[in-house]
């Protein structure tokens, strides 16, 4: 009897020194406030349950709630007067030695075209419709069909095109020149590197971008991945892994209960690990996390908070995350 009571009472000091060691509210409040992070600016929704990198989102879209086509300047222009502070884009360079701004790795599904994005000339893939494959009903309708001719612009037009904003551009391969040519691109169209070029996508090229960068900001999904789950593992002990210190870690929306000293102890050791926290729409699937469309779960978001809000609806979450903020 002597050794369990013995055991329980470790057990409870155990259990007592682990609830003080990760205590939110024993930590200070952050000051600081938050950037809103725009995922691909304002485009059309779709139905993410079992999709994969391969899916045509273009055929699982949701009912049109707005007129804007992803990667187009309408819909970046739109996004940044709805308030996001950077704006996601996707990349792929061209036959003639441009980059184009497009998600997807073929065209197939967007647009009238088929093969690889990359296989193709700016010339050509500025001819095409990008909004040729949208359906919400199976293929009955195409709202869009005919909209986007033209739409599709280079990297350059982009950055050109808003010269005061932020972009985090995503690497959509795994090609380690890819980050070379980058950079040459930008030099050639006399396009300032500085801290609005934020990188991030395949492993390969990031890693080279930061070897040829080292001052800029890059990181992978993987990389975030990696701290996100190290720190669950190890965060208890107040210790920082590794794979957190001057990185990024992800914090979903359905899981950050489960993040050891959220909000503010979690906050304030991210913060002296220079770590940028990126808060996220709920995990649904092995696709990873999609980013907030619903404003309402803006609530979640702590006092204080000065990481990024990863938001798939800017045109909803940005007016209602400055409500918030004016209130």
């Amino acid at each position: 009897m002597t050794r369990r009571r013995t055991i329980l009472a470790a057990v409870s000091v155990f259990i007592v020194v682990l609830y003080i060691l990760n205590a939110s509210w024993l930590a200070p409040t952050p000051n600081g406030s938050a950037e809103l992070m725009a995922h691909r600016g304002v485009h059309q929704l779709y139905d993410r349950e079992g999709i994969d990198q391969d899916t045509c989102t273009a055929e699982r879209m949701l009912p049109p709630t707005n007129s804007y086509l992803e990667n187009t300047l309408p819909s970046m222009r739109a996004s940044f007067a709805a308030g996001a502070d950077i704006l996601e884009l996707d990349i792929h360079p061209t036959t003639d030695d441009e980059f184009v701004v497009f998600h997807d790795w073929t065209i197939d599904c967007r647009t009238e075209g088929s093969g690889k994005t990359r296989e193709h000339s700016l010339e050509y893939l500025q001819s095409l419709d990008i909004g040729y494959g949208y359906t919400a009903d199976a293929g009955k309708t195409y709202p869009f069909r005919g909209e986007g001719i033209g739409m599709m612009p280079s990297l350059a037009e982009v950055l050109q095109e808003f010269p005061d904003e932020r972009f985090l551009i995503n690497f959509k391969s795994r090609w380690i020149e890819e980050a070379d040519h980058l950079l040459a691109y930008l030099k050639r169209n006399n396009i300032q590197i500085d801290d609005r070029i934020l990188i991030y996508g395949g492993e390969r090229p990031v890693e080279r971008w930061k070897t040829i960068h080292p001052s800029g900001f890059a990181f992978t999904k993987s990389y975030m991945k990696e701290c996100t789950l190290d720190y669950m593992k190890v965060g208890w002990s107040t210790a920082t892994p590794e794979s957190c210190i001057n990185s990024v870690i992800g914090v979903p929306l359905n899981y950050r209960h489960f993040i050891w000293g959220w909000p503010n102890r979690f906050l304030q050791r991210m913060s002296e690990a220079n770590t940028t926290v990126i808060f996220l729409g709920n995990v649904e699937n092995d696709n990873g996390a999609p980013g907030i469309t619903d404003p309402n779960d803006l609530e979640a978001i702590p006092e204080g908070f000065r990481g990024w809000i990863w938001a798939d609806a800017i045109e909803t979450v940005g007016p209602a995350w400055s409500g918030i903020q004016s209130n």
